[in-house]
């Protein structure tokens, strides 16, 4: 008797605990998320690449500083054209939220926000802070088969906050060629 009670309780445990069922399978549709831990300026730069990729706009914002680990807020200076076409003064972390929201929500699924960056500078302005300049070219499939391509210089100075991770505090986008800029990506989507 004891034997059977000791059975049926070690039975019920086990089949009241799903220790011998299986879990149900990851939602392909979810985001993906190639997130680094930022400790380094080249990895926020990888990031900010990656979360575009992904479309994953938390990832996006991550790469900007928070005022709550900072005392600098992150402020974006547009190119002239964008500046005199969609008023962007005072652009910040808020604006950048809703631009990269309705961008994302315009790319199918399927098809990914594309960032090169060539000619690279890294330039260390102390312990604690760094300017990184490139050439981009972004390229936004909005219907899939069609990408829009972006083109031009940008440069931002980046930070350690008091977490001692790396973010962008400023970033200042120059339009190069005959593409429009990320700035008026941005401000067309505002």
């Amino acid at each position: 008797m004891k034997k059977t009670l000791i059975i049926l309780t070690i039975s019920v445990l086990a089949y009241s605990c799903d220790l011998f069922t299986t879990r149900d399978a990851e939602d392909p549709n979810q985001n993906r998320s190639n997130f680094v831990t930022p400790s380094s300026a080249s990895l926020v730069i990888q990031n900010l690449k990656n979360s575009l990729a992904d479309k994953n706009i938390q990832n996006y914002l991550a790469c900007f500083v928070d005022t709550l680990y900072a005392l600098k807020q992150f402020t974006f200076s547009a190119s002239s054209e964008a500046l005199i076409q969609y008023q962007m003064q005072g652009w910040g972390k808020n604006e950048e939220n809703i631009y990269i929201s309705a961008v994302v929500n315009k790319v199918p699924k399927d098809f990914d926000i594309v960032l090169n960056l060539t000619d690279t500078i890294y330039s260390n302005l102390g312990g604690d802070s760094v300017i990184y300049s490139a050439k981009y070219d972004l390229t936004v499939p909005f219907d899939g088969s069609n990408p829009v391509l972006y083109s031009g210089n940008l440069e931002f100075k980046l930070l350690i906050d008091n977490r001692s991770l790396w973010a962008i505090y400023f970033w200042k986008d120059t339009k190069s060629q005959a593409n429009p800029s990320w700035s008026e990506l941005k401000g067309s989507y505002y």
